[in-house]
């Protein structure tokens, strides 16, 4: 091979490093769904409340994905809902979390995913009412959870109350012109950890559709339906 073809298989080799080099940090480090910071003008580990808000939808009309079940985050200061499922909180402090839910029921694998646990109280509440369990085997009146492993935190997300509910086909969906009847309201407290860290959450009903298992698709991917609580110090 003479001296020319060599350097220019070398330009091009250089070339293609750089291209997946540069692929890499921008899809894996610098793209990916936003983060919404709670803890902003937050001292830490003061005991502060913190106000959290998110719905769950039955699909999403933002995304490249609009037949995936999503959640999404309201801006702390623009109460606009973004599409990811990351957000900031700081350490030591009280979490009110305040979910929509807008999707219909999918039966839990295991029914152990029903108990609410981790909430200050061991309760959360459903439009008001203080339950500590949703039975989804005794009918289909689980949509979602809302869990995180590292700090024992599993809250399922009720259905709507009308067993005939129009689910919302625009998301992010509006709770201000969605008849009540088609939406639950869940909230309830904890207390996020002293130690600062990253804090992987996800849903736990299998409402990957069309994947082996349902625990596929929006199940495994950031910005659908798991998601990470950074707390921060």
């Amino acid at each position: 091979m003479s001296l020319p073809a060599r350097i220019s298989l070398l330009v091009v080799a250089f070339v293609a490093v750089v291209a997946i080099g540069a692929f890499v940090v921008l899809h894996y480090f610098l793209g990916g769904p936003p983060v919404e910071d709670y803890s902003s003008g937050v001292t830490p580990n003061t005991g502060a409340v913190v106000h959290v808000v998110l719905q769950e939808d039955p699909q999403n009309t933002v995304s490249t994905h609009p037949d995936w079940v999503s959640y999404f985050v309201q801006n702390p200061t623009t109460k606009a809902w973004v599409h990811t499922t990351l957000f900031k909180v700081p350490a030591g402090s009280r979490i009110d979390m305040t979910i929509y839910g807008f999707d219909g029921c999918t039966p839990l694998r295991n029914n152990l995913w029903g108990q609410v646990t981790g909430t200050i109280g061991g309760v959360e509440y459903v439009n008001g009412k203080a339950v500590s369990q949703i039975n989804s085997w005794s009918g289909c009146n689980v949509g979602h959870t809302f869990s995180i492993p590292g700090i024992n935190l599993n809250v399922p997300m009720a259905t709507p109350s009308n067993p005939n509910a129009n689910l919302c086909g625009t998301s992010p969906c509006s709770p201000a012109t969605t008849p009540k009847s088609d939406y639950k309201v869940m909230t309830f407290s904890f207390n996020s950890p002293h130690a600062t860290g990253t804090y992987f959450w996800q849903c736990r009903v299998p409402c990957g559709g069309g994947f082996v298992t349902g625990f596929g698709g929006p199940m495994q991917t950031l910005g659908f339906m798991t998601g990470n609580m950074e707390v921060v110090s």
